[in-house]
């Protein structure tokens, strides 16, 4: 039965093609709508006025007549569409109108005819639609439909296909699922067959590659039922090349290399102080590389007291990476030699490649790569470090403090942002890698590598574009039920500017279908650079949640209210207090005081009143996480808040009981010297804000979510 109906889809297709047409008919549409068990109305093609009459007293009640015409896309606007037509005059008037609509909307537009169909009830109006990104490939697409789809623009994406519980779970991913299920007496739409057209469109672009843009819109949503009163299927006008793939033994194979390496040739070292070479050289040797460093200088015989080779095909034995400090135009005859000398990697440092509009050049070097088996980093990056190996193939600042965070950057400028921050806040990270204009390796390369590298517990990526969202999803969901992935994406407002041929293409911004697939990935967003850094410095401190109960113990009224908010606004659930803890809780805190949640013991309380209510939190099983709002007072000084904390969160943690506790510490300056104590000690706090510490384990919560650990998705 499949095989038949991808028959029928393709002999229609090519037809379609034969006649140089990219958009198909409204009957074109619809025998591919019967070919995938799409639900639309009942629907006849008239030529003429009496076979118009006689479709339409068939159907036996009010119908819509819409213009059929290979040259009208948008009928609409056309003038080609009369909804609730009924009885044999009003059928005439509405086809001569319909005729004449379209005669002077174009003049040349061939007209079949008129279609005619039925008249679907009252309901709930809604869009299933699918697009080809440029990024992610296939994508479908749901939300609320009719005339104001564009406005409202209340929609969300997923990769295509989709089974029957993704299908489902897009009803509740718009912001106005509510709606869906039933408002104001009003009954909920037919939940199944909806997801059904979803998911059935969804299989029909993942089985025809050729079409580019699908639109049911709108979808008529009732309790009974879901059907399409328009489909709309168009085809690309380009072919559809697939990109190179690596296989994961391939990738993790030559990112060993890459990232464990035990010789580095540096091509276009130098003695010069101030040149690229030099640095890296120096980098290199400093940094305390145990592994051989070959410089590579046709006019050198010794750089840095190591002996320089003329070419890197002469230096001895084997190389794992061939780190790249010449000119552009110098780099593809020095890239012929990296392969002839079977080097697996090519860390090509130099600017000037298609950055600046150097294309062809970027293309010649990317085929000697792929000829050769020659992995590219770069071009136009600042290096890389990998710590563990004392490894610092830049031509920036060293940076040696290890630790299980890595993160990886598509510009220079953020990467180096990356380390200031890594310094200051003294995170240990397991690498840090420039990936540039991403002629080969990029982030789906890093994510296989980094989620087997025992080293690393936690990645943060920036990036401007992905080349193959496919293959970073699927690293990604091979990763994230092991570690968190955090990614700022750059570009939330260069999006969704083409032309578009379906509402379902206008709507697939390239931002909006990036949120909705890297949340489908399970990967953490992060809304600015800041908040990336502090993600990844903070997930890997903060134990994993067991439950979605957070209670908030606070010394400040007005804190507790802002912490109160922050926990709404990340997603998080404050804890209904039972009646049992309210009662604990109470009986060590003033009666001006307030239990419930948040537990206000208020500012004048002396540390051992903080200690009881933490306590009390860490021990009872149905707290899952603790938010704790500081004020600073003589009476209980900032550091021995800090102090007290510490040790009663470590105290529990060698009994095994694991929970994630972040604090908000407002006072003067000592503050500070606070919160540095508290985070080296597994409790993440922030000075003067209280919607970093809260956002940070809301952060921890999507990806607890995502990695399966506290079910009720992402």
């Amino acid at each position: 039965m499949a095989e038949d109906r991808m028959l029928r889809v393709r002999a229609l297709l090519d037809a379609v093609r034969s006649e140089g047409r990219t958009a198909l008919t409204a009957p074109e549409g619809k025998v591919i709508a019967d070919a995938y068990g799409i639900a639309v109305p009942g629907e006849e093609l008239a030529r003429d006025v009496e076979e118009a009459v006689a479709y339409a007293a068939r159907f036996g009640g009010p119908v819509v007549m819409k213009i059929v015409s290979p040259d009208i896309l948008h009928k609409t606007d056309a003038g080609g569409v009369i909804v609730g037509v009924e009885g044999a005059s009003d059928v005439r008037a509405a086809f001569h109108r319909i005729v004449e609509n379209a005669r002077g909307y174009d003049a040349g537009a061939r007209v079949e005819g008129v279609q005619i169909q039925e008249l679907l009830p009252p309901g709930q109006e809604v869009i299933v639609g699918a697009v080809t990104d440029p990024t992610f490939g296939k994508v479908v697409a749901f939300g609320l439909g009719g005339v104001l789809v564009e406005v409202l623009k209340d929609v969300t994406f997923r990769l295509a296909p989709v089974d029957a519980d993704e299908a489902l779970s897009m009803l509740d991913s718009i912001r106005a699922a509510e709606i869906l299920r039933g408002v104001r007496g009003q009954a909920g739409v037919d939940r199944w067959a909806v997801a059904e057209q979803i998911r059935r469109v969804s299989r029909l672009v993942a089985d025809f590659p050729e079409i580019a843009e699908v639109d049911l819109n709108p979808v008529i949503a009732t309790a009974e039922g879901a059907v399409a009163a328009d489909i709309r299927v168009i085809l690309s006008d380009t072919p559809v090349t697939a990109r190179r793939r690596h296989t994961r033994a391939e990738i993790l194979t030559s990112m060993r290399r890459l990232m464990e390496p035990r010789s580095v040739a540096v091509i276009g070292a130098s003695n010069e102080q101030g040149k690229i070479g030099n640095s890296v050289m120096r980098n290199l040797v400093d940094g305390g590389f145990a592994g051989d460093i070959h410089p590579v200088n046709p006019r050198a015989d010794d750089i840095l007291g190591r002996k320089a080779y003329k070419s890197v095909t002469d230096v001895p034995g084997e190389v794992d990476v061939a780190v790249f400090a010449i000119p552009a135009k110098f780099v593809a005859s020095a890239l012929e030699e990296v392969g002839r000398k079977g080097i697996p990697n090519a860390v090509l440092i130099p600017s000037g490649f298609a950055e600046t509009g150097e294309h062809a050049l970027q293309e010649e070097i990317v085929a000697i790569g792929e000829r050769y088996g020659v992995r590219l980093l770069g071009p136009n990056i600042y290096g890389y470090y990998s710590t563990w190996q004392d490894l610092c193939a830049t031509f920036c600042t060293p940076y040696d403090v290890k630790g299980g965070v890595a993160l990886t950057s598509q510009s220079g400028g953020i990467g180096m942002a990356i380390l200031g921050f890594a310094r200051t806040t003294k995170t240990g990270v397991s690498a840090i890698v420039g990936l540039g204009n991403k002629s080969d390796l990029d982030e789906d390369d890093l994510l296989t590598w980094f989620g087997e590298d025992p080293h690393t517990d936690c990645i943060a990526m920036h990036l401007e574009d992905l080349k193959d969202g496919r293959a970073f999803v699927e690293a990604a969901r091979a990763t994230v039920p092991r570690k968190p992935i955090v990614v700022l994406k750059a570009g939330r407002t260069a999006a969704g500017a083409r032309a578009a041929g379906s509402h379902t293409g206008a709507l697939a911004g390239d931002d909006a279908v990036y949120d909705d697939i890297l949340r489908q990935a399970g990967v953490i967003r992060a809304p600015g650079l800041n908040d990336m850094l502090e993600y990844a410095r903070g997930l890997p401190v903060l134990p994993t949640p067991k439950g979605d109960n957070v209670v908030i113990i606070t010394g400040a009224g007005g804190s507790g209210v802002l912490l109160s908010d922050a926990v709404t606004d990340n997603g998080l659930t404050l804890m209904e207090i039972p009646p049992d803890l309210d009662t604990a809780f109470r009986a060590f805190i003033p009666p001006f005081g307030a239990a419930g949640n948040p537990v206000d013991i208020t500012g004048g309380e002396p540390p051992s009143t903080y200690e009881a209510t933490i306590r009390l939190g860490l021990e009872d099983p149905r707290v899952h996480a603790l938010v704790l709002g500081y004020w600073h007072t003589i009476v209980t000084p900032p550091m021995v808040f800090a102090e007290l904390t510490a040790r009663v969160v470590g105290e529990f943690r060698e009994r095994g009981v694991e929970k994630p506790v972040v604090a908000s510490l407002a006072g003067d300056v000592e503050v500070e010297e606070a919160c540095q104590y508290l985070y080296e000690r597994g409790v993440v706090a922030y000075p003067y804000t209280t919607e970093r510490p809260v956002a940070v384990l809301g952060a921890k919560y999507r990806w607890a979510r995502a990695a399966g650990l506290l079910g009720g998705g992402s």
